[in-house]
């Protein structure tokens, strides 16, 4: 989905051309999945970079990237970071609650971090949302989200949001573990028909669509979605082909898909999937019937990529949480 602000600018949220370019960019995460993305195609771009990030510790050796603290409790700290850049590229969120941290905080660090932005003269913001958010869905998730992109707007920074479904390609998770249990389980459970459609796009066309909507200047809302959209069940034998897996797809009833992803995520101490995400998914929330924004078919890269992927399980909680804080970090 693509908002055109060109027949009402006023109503759209056009603003005067921003002042001459720093050369300067501010992605949250950079050292994560998608701001990493972010954060290499700005550099190949010349751009200089810095990160807020919640475990300055994380950074690679030799990085060219500056690092300040993602500190929501430290307001002038926010600003003085981002202060005398162009572009805030913002990936915060949280997948799931965990540790005493929920979507309601996050929305509220969200509404910081905007706030703190705009006193640091950002001139625009480029926020990831999902896709299909809604203030009336029984997700938090989706609520959440909707309500960011509403917090966002109501700064009068101009910006872009785009909404992926789910991201594959480079150190993913959702498609790297669905291929790690193929290649060891005999069984391979989907709920229901598994007939809900999924629209991914790859990480690194993401990133790039990212940086095309930071050079722009129109108020937008973007749905980042590749040319690919298989049914949840495709996407599973489209994985098993690739690796070469003689795993049986069997069909469980939707209620029992929570409750085998919770075992299974005891059993490696992490969380592979949750009740909301799954009815979310069987809902259609992870599709788009908007035009594609990304090349990369999620078959071919499947192709390209079998013999690799699934080798290594993906840590969700490893990724994402402190293993001693379990605090939160942008992705």
């Amino acid at each position: 989905m693509t908002n055109d602000p060109a027949s009402n600018p006023a109503a759209a949220g056009h603003h005067p051309e921003p002042a001459d370019d720093t050369g300067t960019d501010v992605v949250t995460g950079a050292f994560g999945y998608s701001g990493a993305a972010i954060a290499s195609a700005l550099i190949a771009e010349g751009r200089e970079v810095r990160t807020l990030t919640g475990h300055p510790g994380r950074a690679p050796a030799g990085s060219q990237i500056t690092v300040h603290p993602l500190a929501f409790d430290d307001f002038p700290a926010l600003v003085t970071a981002m202060a005398g850049a162009t572009t805030l590229y913002n990936t915060y969120w949280i997948r799931f609650a965990h540790g005493g941290r929920d979507h309601g905080q996050a929305v509220s660090h969200s509404r910081v971090l905007f706030r703190a932005a705009r006193e640091a003269g950002i001139r625009r913001i480029v926020h990831l949302s999902i896709t299909n958010p809604s203030l009336d869905l029984p997700f938090p998730y989706f609520r959440g989200k909707a309500q960011v992109e509403q917090d966002l707007a109501a700064t009068g920074v101009p910006h872009a949001i785009l909404r992926p479904a789910i991201l594959f390609g480079g150190n993913d998770v959702l498609v790297n573990n669905i291929a790690w249990l193929l290649r060891r389980s005999p069984l391979f459970a989907v709920g229901d028909r598994g007939d809900y459609r999924i629209r991914g796009i790859h990480v690194d066309d993401l990133a790039r669509l990212c940086v095309a909507h930071g050079r722009g200047r129109e108020t937008t809302v973007v749905d980042a979605v590749g040319p690919e959209r298989p049914t949840f069940r495709e996407l599973v034998e489209a994985v098993r082909g690739a690796v070469g897996s003689r795993s049986r797809i069997v069909r469980v009833p939707g209620a029992a898909v929570p409750v085998l992803t919770r075992a299974l995520g005891l059993a490696v101490r992490d969380v592979l999937l949750t009740r909301d995400e799954y009815r979310a998914m069987a809902a259609g929330l992870a599709d788009s019937d908007a035009p594609t924004t990304g090349p990369t078919a999620i078959s071919t890269w499947l192709a390209d990529h079998g013999s690799v992927l699934g080798r290594r399980y993906a840590h969700e909680l490893g990724r994402h949480f402190s293993p001693n804080d379990r605090t939160e970090r942008a992705s």
